[in-house]
């Protein structure tokens, strides 16, 4: 499908989640960053709050379009596509500035706070579910585990993109575009973990899977 391959593109580009090599936090120089790095090293700048002091907190990525992880990639495993996983969800937004807290991969289980502009109410399997995905730019990413996660999908969990309509009361989650979020190609991302709301008690059988490295590489 094309935007498989839209995707794939994106994970192996020079500055594709494959290619992330290493976050200097602390750092506001990118080309001080560069010095000593091979030609095929680019470097960007970064800021984000810093969830103990709300400070904003700047850094340095490095990306290298020749990466070790980029040369040891093979592909991404995926389910069949399954109509079945294509599902029309009701939305309500929440007026004023909502804030609910994700815990993070590498925060040693503290959250940070994220905008979450509206809720989101399915049933799957006769079990009623109100997931929170947070603002991403404008669309809703839904950070989700279900009974598949570290079991022949990516662990802790996937990630869904969810486009929206301003005052729209619907929404599509299309689960055959779940994918497998930035930390499982690079260790030097950090990634929010699926809130309670969103684990489902069913599999998800649609999506991604898990990437598929040559024998012997780790990103760790």
């Amino acid at each position: 499908m094309d935007w498989q391959r839209a995707r794939t593109a994106r994970l192996v580009s020079p500055q594709g989640n494959l290619a992330l090599i290493e976050t200097r936090w602390g750092a506001d120089d990118p080309e001080a960053a560069l010095a000593g790095q091979r030609d095929t090293v680019t470097a960007t700048r970064l800021r984000r709050t810093d969830p103990l002091t709300g400070e904003i907190e700047r850094g340095v990525r490095l990306w290298d379009a020749d990466s070790a992880a980029i040369r040891a990639f093979q592909d991404v495993d995926r389910f069949a596509y399954d109509p079945r996983w294509v599902l029309e969800a009701a939305y309500t937004e929440v007026p004023g500035a909502r804030k609910v807290p994700f815990e993070h991969i590498k925060d040693n289980g503290g959250t940070r706070e994220l905008a979450v502009p509206g809720d989101i109410a399915l049933t799957l399997d006769g079990r009623d579910y109100t997931l929170l995905a947070f603002d991403d730019g404008g669309t809703l990413l839904l950070v989700f585990a279900d009974s598949t996660t570290a079991d022949g999908t990516y662990a802790p969990g996937r990630f869904l993109s969810v486009p929206r309509t301003p005052g729209a009361s619907t929404v599509t989650l299309d689960f055959n575009r779940a994918y497998v979020p930035p930390c499982g190609f690079s260790a030097h991302f950090n990634c929010p973990m699926p809130p309670p709301q969103n684990r489902l008690a069913l599999p998800v059988e649609a999506g991604e899977k898990l990437p598929v490295f040559s024998a012997g590489f780790s990103i760790y």
